[in-house]
């Protein structure tokens, strides 16, 4: 059984930059939904549990970057590059939850408008604008070059546009008394929850459950690897994430002749440099057969 791993040199995630970004978000939560409930706005709530699930995805991101420099042992041969994915898992399920009794909650409003603080709603929208900006900013550098940072990246963007548009809210209750402005904003944000937790709900499922990802074609990495001079058949294909950066292929290989270790290690390299340079998988792991009496489906079911 040969296992080799595809060495990438990779941008180093500043864990200072999520402390920063996870403080900014947590001070903008905690005011917002003290200041909901004062001033009686459910679009300040809601926008507060987005950013409450914002800080939720931030901190396990920082967890998980101070885990994953530790190395791994027997108790944990993975260590524990899974625990953003549940958690993920657990976050889309809160989302979804909190979207639907917002949701239900702006709809029984809109026909009963309360009574709104306008001004404390533009203050704190304003606020939720420029501690949101900065976070963007924080993070902008390391989203080029990491996934998780790109999704807490663009969840951060999207609340300051969130932020925005409840400011427009605010001053629109200021000035024309449309108190039921407040809950189509809130209708509007938990439908984007909805969506956003359905999405992350639905990715975070697939890795659990260790589907092909979608954007693998099994049929086409056959295909290039039956092009290799010295392969016979690849089969007991097995593809799947074991987290958003780690990318891994299982399989048996028949070679086409009864080869040296030595010489397979030089085909093993083809396929290694192969999978990567086409298909982004980085953990290969193959087992090589010469004349085996065993399935050569490229599914087998075990």
């Amino acid at each position: 059984m040969s296992h080799n791993h595809v060495h990438i040199h990779k941008h180093e995630v500043e864990g200072k930059n999520l402390v920063f970004s996870i403080l900014l978000n947590l001070l903008i939560t905690l005011a917002q939904a003290i200041g909901g409930l004062i001033s009686g706005s459910l679009a300040l709530i809601s926008d507060a549990l987005h950013n409450f699930s914002d800080v939720l995805s931030l901190v396990f991101s920082y967890v998980a970057h101070k885990l994953s420099r530790r190395k791994a042992s027997i108790d944990q041969t993975f260590g524990y590059k899974r625990a953003e994915l549940i958690s993920a898992f657990v976050n889309a399920m809160t989302l979804l939850i909190v979207a639907i009794i917002l949701g239900i909650e702006a709809i029984k409003r809109f026909f009963h408008p309360e009574p709104i603080q306008s001004n404390l709603v533009i203050w704190l929208a304003m606020l939720g604008i420029v501690a949101n900006g900065l976070s963007v900013l924080l993070l902008q550098k390391d989203a080029e070059h990491n996934l998780n940072m790109k999704s807490a990246y663009l969840h951060l963007l999207t609340d300051m546009m969130a932020s925005v548009a409840v400011l427009v809210g605010g001053l629109l209750m200021k000035f024309y008394g449309w108190f039921w402005v407040d809950s189509v904003l809130t209708l509007f944000i938990s439908i984007y929850l909805i969506f956003v937790g359905i999405d992350l709900l639905k990715s975070s499922t697939k890795m659990l459950m260790l589907f092909t990802p979608e954007e693998i074609d099994i049929k086409a990495i056959v295909r290039e690897v039956h092009r290799i001079p010295g392969v016979g058949k690849l089969h007991h294909i097995h593809v799947w994430h074991l987290n958003e950066e780690e990318l891994h292929l299982e399989a048996h290989l028949d070679c086409a002749e009864d080869i040296k270790m030595s010489e397979f290690n030089d085909l093993l390299l083809q396929i290694e440099v192969l999978l990567f340079e086409k298909f982004g998988i980085n953990h290969i792991n193959i087992q090589p057969e010469y004349k085996k009496s065993d399935p050569k489906e490229f599914i087998v079911q075990d």
